[in-house]
Formats: structure tokens, C-alpha cells, sequence
């Protein structure tokens, strides 16, 4: 085993590009610690933002992005019992999956299902954590009820048309081009609206809505949240945060409830256990969770595959909202 290993490395705040390969110096094991040779990392706004500075946790320069991973057990610490070298698994990280290995705690691992890819796997824990806090934990989606996703066609969104769907909901997904929409309704939607479309929105009464775009689309779509809606504020990647009209939620006595799943299960960790009883059921393709299938509800669909090193074209890709499905880099 070599001293080093490669990563993509943030050394100054800006656009994707500032992205630049380097050698890292490998550290030695804690207890309760493996070493994970990274196969795949998923590819996420987070990351965008946070190399420009922009996002809410801000790691100190030089850091190597990634919230999400997956790749193959090579080292375990003396004390660690359940995994072994050479098991498959999925990282869940604050940072550093732009790299060919990662060192983590083996209790927030999760098992990669036998018949996904590293690059699915890869793409997994980020959309389910998100559109389980979301949906279940912060917006009590219930079965019967309509949901409302916007930025349908991206990884997140299609994470929340998927889980929407196998929770019983009647899913309406808004997205830009016709192949997100259709990929949107092979995740589980069951209507597709084009946002670019006059009144898209007159038919739709939505009890719960799934936002992780903000902007323009905000004034609009929030005339489609229903009386006594809850409308769920995901993230920006419309690039602005709108400002909500106060007298409209009054008039439909509407909740607007922010959502921060990474933070929810280190703040409380009730939260916390039943999320990760739910990502370990929705991989086992629980009925209550997964749906009848993984394969054909809440496996990952993948849009774009690059090398690690094409970590900035990866992100320049995001940034521009040509992702059709999630990115992934390819490591090794």
C-alpha cells in the first residue's frame, strides 16, 4: 500500500474549475475505523456551492468535496467487527469523496446491494437521505395525497418522485425538457408538467410540494399548493432564494417548512435512527420504503459518468442544469 493516494482538491474558492488533482498522505486508523477504496462518488449541488463558498458548511481550504461514495472495504481496525476487506459498501461523508480512498467510521456505512453498480451506489445516500427527511420526517406525506416535485429530472428530485410514489402518493413531476419529464415518470411520476408551459399550474392542487430549485419557479408553483398544503424548501439550485408571500400562506393555512436533512440526524437522533433504518430498508427494497422493486423504484438512475479528474467539467455540468439524472465520477 502506497504513502499516498489521489484526490481533487479545492485550494481557492470559485467556479468548478478551480478543482486540481493532488497527492494526499494516507493516515493511519482510529478504532471503529476502515479504509475504503473508492470506486465511485456522486456528484451533488452541495458540492457546486460549496467549492464558490456559498453553502452553509464551509470546511477550511484546502478540502476535497463529496458528500457520498462507494467502493471496497481494504483495511479495518483492530476492534472492527461486521465488515471485512473486499465488502462493498456506501459512504455517507461531510466531505473528501473526490479521492480514491476515504477513512470513516464503520457504523455509518451502508451495504451496496449485489446487482447495483459502484456508479448507482455511489449515487444513492444524498436523494434518499433528502427525499426521506423531506417527504416523511419533515412533510408527514401521507398516502392518497398529491405531491408536487420540482427539478424533477435531477437526482434529488427523481430520490423524491421515487419515494413519493412507493408511499402511496399521486406524484406530479415539474421539469424543464421533455427527457427529464420522462424519466421523471419512469421513476414513479405519474404526471409530467413542462414549467416553461402558460398555467401549468391551474390544474394541480398540491398537498405537499417538493422544492429544491427556489427562484423564478417559486412564485409560480406556490399558486398550486392547495389550502392547508406544506411546502417544502429543499435548496436553491434556481440559483436564488425566493421570498415567501406571507398573506398567501395565511390565506391557504400553509406550512413552509425548511429541510436540512444532513443536519436533522445530528441535531436529533431519534431522527437520526429512523432515517437510517429507512435508507437500510428502502436498499433492502422494503415494501413500506423501496417499493416492490429497487430496480424499478428507488434504484439511482445515472445521467452523466466522468473520471475523477473530470471533477470540474462534472460540476460545470450541474451548474449549467444540464443534468438528466445524477452525476457520478468514476474513480480508478
Amino acid at each position: 500500500m502506497t504513502e499516498t493516494y489521489r484526490a481533487m482538491v479545492c485550494r481557492r474558492l470559485g467556479p468548478p474549475e478551480v478543482l486540481e488533482g493532488a497527492q494526499l498522505a494516507r493516515r493511519g486508523l482510529q478504532p471503529g475505523e476502515v479504509r475504503v477504496a473508492i470506486r465511485a462518488a456522486g456528484v451533488n449541488f452541495p458540492d457546486l456551492l460549496q467549492v464558490a463558498g456559498e453553502y452553509q458548511h464551509k470546511p477550511p481550504l484546502p478540502f476535497v468535496p463529496g458528500l457520498e461514495a462507494a467502493g471496497e472495504i481494504v483495511e479495518t481496525a483492530a476492534d472492527v467487527s461486521g465488515y471485512k476487506p473486499g465488502d462493498a459498501v456506501i459512504l455517507r461523508l461531510r466531505g473528501g469523496a473526490y479521492a480514491e480512498e476515504a477513512v470513516v467510521k464503520a457504523a455509518t456505512l451502508l451495504r451496496k446491494p449485489e446487482d447495483w453498480s459502484f456508479e448507482e451506489a455511489a449515487a444513492f445516500p444524498v436523494g434518499a437521505v433528502t427525499a426521506w427527511t423531506a417527504l416523511v420526517y419533515r412533510g408527514r406525506l401521507q398516502p392518497g395525497e398529491t405531491l408536487l416535485v420540482l427539478g424533477a429530472g435531477g437526482g434529488t428530485g427523481l430520490a423524491a418522485v421515487s419515494l413519493g410514489a412507493s408511499l402511496g402518493a399521486r406524484v406530479i413531476a415539474v421539469a424543464s425538457s421533455a427527457e427529464k419529464r420522462a424519466i421523471a415518470q419512469s421513476a414513479g411520476a405519474g404526471l409530467s408538467l413542462d414549467p416553461a408551459q402558460p398555467d401549468w399550474w391551474q390544474d394541480v392542487r398540491a398537498d405537499v410540494v417538493f422544492d429544491p430549485v427556489g427562484g423564478a419557479l417559486f412564485e409560480t408553483a406556490f399558486r398550486a399548493l392547495a389550502p392547508g398544503g406544506r411546502w417544502l424548501v429543499v435548496g436553491f439550485a434556481g440559483g436564488a432564494a425566493p421570498s415567501p408571500p406571507a398573506n398567501r400562506l395565511l390565506l391557504r393555512e400553509a406550512e413552509l417548512i425548511g429541510v436540512r436533512a444532513g443536519e436533522q440526524g445530528r441535531r436529533d437522533p431519534a431522527a437520526g435512527a429512523e432515517q437510517e433504518k429507512a435508507l437500510r430498508e428502502w436498499l433492502i427494497s422494503s415494501p413500506s420504503i423501496g417499493g416492490p422493486s429497487v430496480g424499478s423504484q428507488g434504484r439511482p438512475r445515472l445521467g452523466a459518468v466522468y473520471q475523477l479528474d473530470q471533477a470540474g467539467a462534472a460540476l460545470r455540468r450541474m451548474a449549467e442544469r444540464q443534468a438528466i439524472g445524477k452525476i457520478v465520477l468514476r474513480v480508478g
